[in-house]
């Protein structure tokens, strides 16, 4: 993008007036209030993201769709991607890192094994804020159920990214529980990412991604139980609004 627009500030009514809306609604009322800027949504391919995208895909067909291509993704997630990319006609972004796997398990060893934290920060969290920098607007899929971690989420904050720049982050789906995801992807006919029907919940790459701990915890089965975030939803923080 070779314009940044600048968003008005986001008022604390506006953010409130928001939180009882159905995702379509709060949208409509979000675009309006951000028309002109820059919007990107991040995707990971899972149901939640599916049911966001095709809420946008709509009313801004072109929006750049972020995949954070870490190199380390199930084969069904790719394929998966290419098929809905292509099903959708999506404007698809592969976000990538600075090195290869190959150059990274070379120069560090195994980091998702070792250190999983600095591979999360290197494969994901630090290309995904360089990659956010041209956006005003970013859209994604998290609801508060997924996580313990996400409990207090809203359906619009202000983010603050590393480099200063200050973004709208929206989670349209932010009170939505699984089933609601659910009954929205099958009264649309979105198809779903081949794992779930093995019995994930929630799926990332494929060394650290295995079959919920804990059932009333989707995240339990990534990294080994160790940790709940990558840190792509961490490591930016909230702007005062």
């Amino acid at each position: 993008m070779d314009v940044k627009h600048s968003l008005p500030t986001l008022d604390e009514n506006f953010a409130s007036q928001l939180e009882p809306l159905a995702p379509a609604p709060a949208l409509d009322l979000i675009l309006a209030a951000s028309r002109g800027a820059a919007a990107c949504l991040t995707s990971s391919f899972q149901v939640e993201d599916m049911v966001v995208t095709h809420l946008l895909k709509n009313r801004l067909p072109d929006i750049p769709v972020l995949f954070l291509e870490t190199g380390y993704h199930f084969a069904q997630t790719y394929e998966y991607r290419d098929q809905m990319a292509k099903l959708w006609s999506l404007n698809l972004v592969n976000v990538l890192p600075a090195q290869s796997v190959a150059q990274q398990e070379s120069a560090f060893g195994i980091l998702y094994r070792s250190e999983p934290t600095r591979c999360c920060q290197l494969r994901k969290v630090e290309p995904l804020m360089g990659a956010l920098e041209p956006f005003d607007v970013w859209f994604t899929g998290l609801r508060r159920e997924q996580s313990p971690t996400r409990k207090n989420l809203k359906t619009i904050e202000l983010h603050r990214l590393p480099s200063g720049k200050i973004l709208w982050k929206v989670s349209l789906l932010a009170d939505w529980n699984f089933a609601q995801v659910w009954q929205y992807a099958n009264e649309n006919g979105i198809p779903a990412l081949p794992q779930y029907a093995e019995g994930y919940l929630s799926i990332g790459c494929e060394p650290c991604t295995a079959l919920p701990s804990d059932p009333n915890n989707p995240r339990s089965g990534r990294w080994g139980g160790e940790k709940l975030e990558c840190g792509i939803h961490t490591f930016s923080t909230r702007g005062a609004q």
